[in-house]
């Protein structure tokens, strides 16, 4: 839709943008589009309309894992972020004012994160929330950051439009354990080489011998899992199902694929001794704070989908987690996303629809900072199309443009969402051979020149 230029060059004062879902792309989409003078519309369905994996109705409630990802300057999740902090990201404000403890990446308390973005949207004049389902995309300008847990008619809505199935897969979320019924005579604080925060580790370990660490994979083999109903139900109707996504298996899948194969993932042992007696392990499960109270702690990259009385039965075969306190249970949940290879344009907008915008997980973006990178993106786009202004394509050299080139140029036949990672951007053109450490580092300068240079032309007297 093409929206003419009034004889003033100002906005109507009843123009506004709909954001479909109260997730963190869509708040901080609606924060860019608000801060740019504009009015928005919010919808979020929760918590009239549960949703089976969130707990409350707070905006830009973590399902899954609290970590944001690493905070590094030369890892792939640091170079987004530091790209959001230039663009003036509200949600990763909101998460460093709720920051854990975690070594050397940005973990939240969820709660406090989710009531700080909360209140922030909610005090916003230029904001309205409408706690109501969006049934059908609306024919007025939206971005729609409805997530992997669209409700059925908007999927419908969506699939109408585009005239593409849909893909998804089976996403899982990990258990959250009390933290006083940790055994600490077994277990023992440290982070991986000594990074962290405080001195004594910001995570809690649970080392394995050998013979307890196979006993325990041997337990995971033969456990009873949750059957996946809805999975079955969307093949027999003939929508294209995907598999796990392969940046978060549950642990039982993982130990189909071999013995070792978790002691080579989420319980490598590198970078950790025990500090009483200056041991490695065969194996280690970490767990991570979880709020501010320090009272809760998650299992690293710990998801499953097993049944509750089998969890509670064979995570206590972990070392350290015999009398384990469960707050919560891992579980699975849906996660949907779109064909964005055929669909949008790497301004996040549908390739018939100036005026539809998407961000988020639905695009094929995997992470918290994906999501909300895109939704930033997307707010500022929108925010320039109805200011009559050019949408903006970042270069492929900075991360947040990587991405949005990823899911919009990906082969469609092996498309599944992507994380920030150095593999997507451009590669280097170096006269010798480096280091990983030293290679992460060109990346990051690159980066932030290309951003810098990029939003200079943009504003050119600024």
């Amino acid at each position: 839709m093409n929206y003419p230029i009034p004889p003033n060059g100002k906005i109507p004062p009843m123009t506004h943008i709909t954001i479909i879902g109260g997730g963190l792309a869509g708040c901080e989409a609606a924060w860019q589009v608000a801060q740019n003078g504009l009015k928005v519309q919010l919808y979020e369905m929760r918590p009239t309309n549960p949703t089976g994996a969130h707990l409350s109705g707070d905006l830009a409630e973590l399902v899954c894992s609290n970590s944001l990802g690493s905070n590094l300057p030369d890892r792939a999740s640091g170079v987004l972020k530091n790209e959001l902090r230039q663009l003036n990201s509200m949600l990763l404000e909101c998460a460093e004012a709720t920051a854990l403890p975690a070594g050397a990446a940005l973990a939240v308390d969820r709660e406090a994160f989710a009531r700080m973005v909360t209140e922030k949207i909610q005090s916003h004049p230029n904001i309205e929330i409408i706690r109501e389902e969006m049934k059908e995309i609306p024919q007025t300008p939206v971005i729609i950051a409805s997530g992997p847990l669209t409700s059925e008619s908007l999927s419908r809505s969506i699939a109408k439009l585009s005239g593409e199935q849909h893909l998804f897969f089976f996403d899982a979320i990990a258990p959250i354990v009390h933290a006083e019924s940790i055994n600490m005579d077994i277990a023992f604080r440290a982070s991986r080489y000594g990074k962290g925060n405080s001195d004594d580790g910001d995570y809690i370990n649970c080392p394995f011998t050998k013979e307890e660490y196979y006993s325990f994979v041997e337990a995971l083999q033969t456990a009873e899992r949750i059957e996946l109903r809805s999975f079955e139900e969307a093949i027999q109707s003939g929508v294209k199902a995907g598999a796990f996504f392969e940046g978060c298996l549950p642990v039982e899948i993982i130990a189909e694929r071999g013995v070792d194969s978790l002691a080579y993932g989420p319980m490598r042992p590198v970078g950790l001794r025990d500090p009483r007696t200056g041991r490695g392990s065969y194996a280690v499960v970490q767990l991570r704070q979880d709020n501010l109270a320090g009272d809760l702690y998650n299992l690293v990259g710990f998801q499953t989908n097993l049944k509750f009385p089998e969890q509670k039965r064979i995570l206590r075969i972990i070392p350290g987690l015999e009398n384990a306190e469960f707050e919560r249970y891992g579980q699975m949940h849906r996660n949907t996303f779109i064909a964005s290879p055929k669909l949008l344009r790497p301004t996040l907008q549908h390739i018939t629809r100036d005026d539809l915008f998407f961000a988020g997980q639905i695009t094929g973006v995997e992470g918290y900072m994906g999501n909300i990178a895109t939704g930033l993106l997307a707010g500022i786009n929108a925010a320039q199309l109805l200011r009559h202004e050019t949408p903006i394509t970042l270069p492929n050299e900075t991360m947040l443009g990587a991405l949005c080139h990823y899911i919009t140029h990906a082969s469609l036949k092996d498309f599944q969402p992507m994380k920030a990672n150095f593999g997507i951007l451009p590669p280097l053109t170096l006269e010798k051979r480096i280091g990983k450490r030293e290679r992460g580092q060109f990346y990051a300068e690159r980066a932030a020149n290309a951003l810098n240079n990029h939003l200079n032309l943009l504003t050119p007297n600024s």
